[in-house]
């Protein structure tokens, strides 16, 4: 069990490569089996790296478990976060994420933004022949997600601060609970609260354009209205995340403004985060299997050449990326995006011979199957191919978690991935420098930021 209140939980929180399980993992597995007992982040715990009471744990969340994160990361998260709230709460809340993330990922003005912020990131590379990968792609799906979610541009002095303190958010994360002046954890703390003035401020503003009539405007085709307002400032005709929350027609519009605010941070954060590294991730590992990266290069150069020069990808074009899809998921098997999830038992609970007493944490390892030698042939192998070849994969695998929490945003996600890459395959070769490899902190980060040669090719757009 460890030390006394900190138990093991330096060791389990070691960092290590995000494709193995680590050492602490595999002694632990090696000695006790797939299921033990231990002590973290201040609790007696139960940790499992099993596949079959994984799923046991996510199926049955609200009846036997429940989510149950470190009082740290709530202080952070706050109180109506998705990943802290739980019952009929978490389920209203959930379902707005779902139906924003179903509604966007075959819209046309979606698909577009993407595409838009790609070509502005490929420009700002002409003439560089090295880049830090990972950096470029948080900047990416960060702008990406602001624009999506409250139609503010880039560019915007709004949207630069908010990018800045998102950034200081996000460190908080994966810095010690210590919130004393100056520490990360206490400047994630401030930069929150300023975040949740931005969107408030936004959503005020939002509720005012919408409320009082506007006088009658004449405007261009491309949005500009001559007194530096846009069209689609108000996110009425981008259909963005707000304008969900703030429907007139919405039952939702009875959320406080503490439910809106930590809704659209969700969302930015499910964005922001791990689709920028799940693209690095899927370089990182192209690079690394030639066979696959040519795979992947054909699919799409073949997609191309059926559509006109400068023709816009749309939603039939990513149906026909099969072997991207497949990519996707091999990287998110292999790299791990998420390690693992925060649960406790609401009662004593009995599964295959294992008791778990009522209040004990519960941590399925959600690596633990992505990995699991019994599960996969060749298990640390990047293999693409495997997701057609085995038909039961996706009942051995937990990218993106399961059950009632199963990740709201994750199609979406793929779109982004998928029509990014579309474009970075066709306009870029690139070169993994042979140092770099991810990491599990237990975020995934790579050991030099990802930094990777780059050479242009000819144009396809």
């Amino acid at each position: 069990m460890g030390w006394p209140f900190i138990g093991e939980t330096l060791e389990f929180l070691s960092p290590h490569r995000s494709n193995s399980i680590g050492t602490f993992l595999q002694q632990r597995c090696s000695r006790y089996g797939k299921v033990f007992k231990s002590h973290l982040f201040g609790s007696p715990a139960i940790v499992s790296c099993d596949n079959e009471f994984n799923m046991f744990i996510l199926q049955n969340e609200g009846k036997l478990f429940q989510a149950s994160y470190p009082k740290a990361m709530q202080g952070i998260l706050g109180q109506y976060s998705l990943l802290i709230v739980s019952g009929e709460h978490h389920r209203k809340l959930r379902g707005i994420a779902v139906s924003f993330s179903a509604m966007s990922k075959s819209s046309p003005v979606f698909h577009s933004r993407i595409e838009k912020l790609a070509f502005s990131m490929f420009e700002s590379w002409r003439g560089r022949r090295e880049i830090s990968f990972l950096e470029e792609m948080k900047k990416f799906t960060l702008s990406l997600m602001v624009k999506t979610v409250l139609s503010i541009d880039p560019e915007e002095p709004v949207a630069m601060r908010f990018l800045q303190d998102f950034r200081t958010y996000m460190k908080g994360f994966i810095s010690l609970p210590l919130n004393v002046p100056g520490s990360a954890y206490a400047k994630a703390v401030k930069a929150r609260a300023r975040l949740s003035r931005t969107v408030k401020e936004i959503i005020k503003q939002r509720e005012m354009t919408t409320t009082t009539p506007a006088p009658a405007r004449t405007c261009s085709n491309d949005g500009n209205c001559g007194d530096g307002i846009t069209t689609t400032s108000s996110g009425e005709e981008n259909g963005d995340f707000l304008e969900v929350i703030l429907s007139k027609h919405s039952s939702i519009r009875q959320m406080n403004d503490d439910e809106k605010v930590s809704s659209v941070l969700d969302i930015v954060l499910g964005g922001y985060e791990t689709t920028s590294t799940l693209i690095s991730l899927i370089v990182y590992f192209l690079h690394r299997s030639p066979a696959a990266l040519l795979a992947f290069k054909e699919e799409h150069e073949a997609i191309r050449r059926n559509k006109g020069k400068g023709q816009p990808l749309g939603w039939e074009d990513y149906q026909k990326m099969d072997f991207t899809r497949n990519v996707t998921k091999e990287a998110v098997r292999c790299g791990n995006l998420v390690k693992f999830l925060h649960r406790k038992a609401l009662q004593d609970v009995e599964f295959k011979g294992h008791l778990i007493p009522r209040g004990w944490k519960v941590l399925p390892v959600l690596a633990g199957p992505n990995l699991d030698s019994s599960l996969h042939h060749d298990h640390l192998q990047f293999n693409p191919w495997r997701w057609t070849e085995d038909k039961e994969i996706g009942k051995k695998t937990m990218g993106y978690g399961g059950g009632p929490r199963v990740c709201p945003g994750s199609d979406l996600a793929k779109v982004m991935v998928a029509f990014f890459l579309h474009h970075l395959v066709l306009t870029y070769r690139w070169k993994v420098k042979e140092d770099e490899y991810p990491i599990a902190y237990p975020y995934v980060e790579f050991r030099n930021g990802l930094h990777v040669e780059i050479e242009p090719v000819e144009s396809h757009v």
